[in-house]
């Protein structure tokens, strides 16, 4: 409740989200461990102001909306309504949705599921001001200068004084915004935002300051940078009649190392720190040895096949940095070899993988000769 009037909350949830890109829509995208639209949804449902939750989405959307309603705002979320073609449909829909099931809200706060860093100030302040003016948007003052185009490719200074940066939520008198939606649709006519729709309608909008963390994630260089520590550690035994490879490098020696695939300690380490730092399990989950189809497959290629599952989890590595601990042979004559193995496998440049080799001074499995061990870790973005 605000100033003792119930409010109702549509949260847009139901864009595609494709000029981010990834396997889902940008509000089911991970920020900090947690869908970015379960982030948007807790503002709310912790906002003691907020009364009532719709969540739009699209409609092959609507039961993973529910579990997420259900894990991170039980009963805060009255309901999860089918979105349309474009946002104003989807938000329309949303609207009748709260006349239909909650039709004493006086007042209705509309947000974008793609803003998950909304604070509570925010949502107070546009709250005051649609109680005391019947419509207020949160906006904050251009940063960058502007310039006006011209249709002759020329352009023109603007001073930036007078312009602002239209943020969410917006929020309205229940009555104007229902007002402003049936005239919008009755004329045919799209805005592009609720503002802009109550505006044309004839009611003014007053402008609250908003805040500069509470960005819209629109693009894949919006999304906050998340940073993945991962190790691993591999050994294998030498053994006679086999190639010794390391890094995808074929070393002149006796013995070769003993394993299922080609037995590169090396990329098996790496491997395990990759996976390790994107929680995707290890190489003996992925690459079992009881699997014919690997028996002395190159490591480089299951390398790739790791880089591909980052891919698709949206990491990508920004440096490796593996020890290899061997008696004998030595790696140093072959470590920039290995580097541009690994760095053309991975698809990222050669400096940002560091190759070293170490002695155990002749103490235990290594000092023995009886083996190669070796321990990786590495960094992920996401």
């Amino acid at each position: 409740m605000y100033r003792g009037k119930k409010v109702a909350v549509i949260i847009a949830a139901a864009g595609k989200g494709e000029r981010v890109g990834g396997p889902l829509p940008k509000q089911f995208l991970d920020i900090g461990g947690e869908p970015m639209l379960a982030r948007t949804l807790r503002c709310f449902a912790e906002a003691d102001e907020a009364d009532e939750i719709f969540i739009v989405t699209g409609a092959e959307y609507t039961e993973r909306c529910r579990r997420l309603a259900d894990a991170y705002a039980p009963d805060r979320v009255r309901t999860v309504v089918p979105g349309g073609r474009e946002r104003q449909d989807s938000v329309y829909n949303a609207l009748k949705a709260v006349a239909a099931e909650c039709p004493e809200a006086e007042y209705v706060l509309i947000h974008d599921g793609a803003r998950p860093f909304v604070t509570e100030k925010v949502i107070e302040d546009v709250l005051e001001a649609v109680c005391d003016r019947g419509a207020a948007v949160a906006c904050v003052p251009m940063k960058d200068s502007l310039r006006m185009l011209s249709d002759d490719g020329s352009s023109r200074a603007v001073d930036r004084s007078g312009y602002v940066a239209v943020q969410t939520p917006q929020g309205f008198r229940t009555d104007v915004i229902m007002r402003a939606y049936d005239m919008a649709f009755a004329e045919g006519f799209y805005g592009t935002d609720d503002a802009v729709l109550v505006e044309r309608s004839g009611h003014p909008v007053a402008v609250v300051t908003g805040d500069y963390a509470n960005i819209k994630i629109t693009t894949r260089e919006d999304m906050p940078m998340e940073i993945r520590t991962g190790t691993g550690f591999d050994v294998h035994a030498f053994a006679e009649g086999r190639r010794l490879v390391l890094g995808g490098v074929e070393i002149p020696w006796d013995r070769g190392l003993d394993g299922h695939s080609d037995a590169d300690v090396l990329i098996h380490a790496l491997m395990d720190a990759l996976l390790g730092a994107a929680a995707l399990g290890d190489i003996g989950l992925h690459f079992p040895d009881t699997d014919e189809k690997y028996r002395g497959i190159s490591s480089l290629r299951l390398l790739q096949h790791v880089m591909a599952l980052l891919a698709e989890n949206g990491y990508s590595v920004v440096n490796a940095d593996v020890t290899v601990m061997a008696q004998r042979p030595k790696i140093r004559p072959h470590i920039e070899a290995m580097r541009d193995n690994i760095a053309e496998a991975l698809g990222i440049d050669r400096d940002r993988i560091n190759i070293k080799g170490t002695t155990t001074e002749r103490l235990g499995f290594v000092g023995r000769e009886e083996g190669i061990a070796a321990e990786a870790v590495c960094s992920l973005c996401r």
